[in-house]
């Protein structure tokens, strides 16, 4: 087995506003697998700035599993433990590899069109009319379900764009979720998660910055409505350090990003502890390009998770790869009569 890698830049349709500043380019990296004439592709999707595996030696090691491809999929997994984005472009690469398809890693009726999975619709944060203007555009797209980046402009306005919301369609017609990405303070946050109950929000994710276990557990008890950890679970590398955090904050849900929390198994390995807490999640991609998001979307279908996920990021890039993934009335669909198109 012959083992590549390859970096390549997804240039953003219009720059992505997020409470760490606008992002105008995404950097992600290929691993590429050739074995008896077939070819596996797997996406290792960093977020620069975000990833635990945001370090110097990223490539170095990039280099190391093509150099050790032969230990097989779940070794490498062990043994890239603190590269979360790698762990999830090895077995992706494996699992193409293996396919019939290189992009059908999870075969079901998702991928044979007779399916498709509920989604939210994400609202970039940005000024006050730019974002009234996505939030009717995904409105008018037949979403269900709006998720909302907030915490970057005066929080009066955003209080304002929900309330614009709820004029228009009830809590029962339109859940909305929100994002904070930890930006509110620990002493402002209870205040403000009150002020936003009004609207009859559905979850917040992380209000507070992680690793605040004791403030987030205590407004997991004290809040009005329902919250998600989200960045808490990144760098949380072992079963019993995850265990442990969600007995620690008890939180509502968690949210899984594969490419940060070490891919498919360690995905799965927080929604067996989640689920034996009664602790909610959902699936939400960290804006891969097609190839990441192909595999999170076909993962996630095989999960019968019936709320909404996270996976409406793949019309973000002007040079993303043509693919069958679409979405219509705020669902995701693969469309077997669209072809593939992969080059690098």
């Amino acid at each position: 087995m012959k083992a590549t890698y390859k970096k390549y830049i997804l240039n953003f349709k219009r720059p992505s506003g997020t409470s760490r500043g606008v992002m105008t380019e995404k950097e992600t990296w290929f691993l590429l697998l050739e074995e008896n004439g077939k070819t596996g592709i797997g996406e290792c999707g960093l977020l620069r700035g975000l990833s635990i595996d945001d370090r110097p030696d990223y490539e170095e090691k990039l280099q190391w599993v093509c150099e050790n491809i032969h230990l097989g999929k779940d070794k490498l997994w062990y043994a890239l433990l603190e590269f979360p984005s790698i762990q999830f472009g090895v077995e992706m690469a494996f699992l193409s590899l293996q396919a019939k398809s290189p992009f059908e890693l999870f075969p079901s009726d998702f991928t044979q069109s007779k399916d498709s999975i509920l989604i939210n619709g994400l609202v970039w944060m940005g000024e006050e009319v730019f974002m009234k203007q996505q939030i009717e555009e995904k409105l008018a797209e037949g979403f269900t379900c709006i998720k909302l980046k907030i915490g970057a402009i005066d929080f009066e306005k955003e209080l304002g764009l929900l309330r614009f919301i709820r004029q228009h369609f009830d809590a029962k017609t339109i859940e909305i979720r929100v994002d904070a990405n930890g930006a509110f303070t620990s002493n402002e946050a209870l205040n403000k998660l009150n002020q936003l109950s009004e609207f009859e929000l559905h979850s917040i994710e992380q209000p507070i910055q992680k690793n605040n276990t004791d403030k987030m557990s205590e407004l997991c008890k004290t809040t009005p409505f329902p919250i998600a950890l989200d960045e808490e679970l990144i760098g949380v590398f072992n079963y019993e350090d995850k265990a442990m955090l969600l007995d620690a904050i008890q939180p509502h849900y968690i949210i899984l990003k594969p490419s940060f929390i070490g891919g498919i198994k360690g995905s799965l390995e927080w929604i067996e502890l989640a689920e034996k807490r009664n602790v909610g999640w959902w699936i939400t991609s960290a804006l891969e390009s097609n190839v990441g998001l192909n595999a999170i979307a076909q993962f996630t279908y095989t999960l019968n998770n019936k709320m909404p996920q996270g996976l409406g990021t793949g019309g973000l890039y002007t040079n993303n790869f043509d693919c069958p993934l679409e979405i219509k009335n705020g669902q995701l669909f693969y469309s077997k009569d669209r072809n593939w198109e992969f080059k690098l």
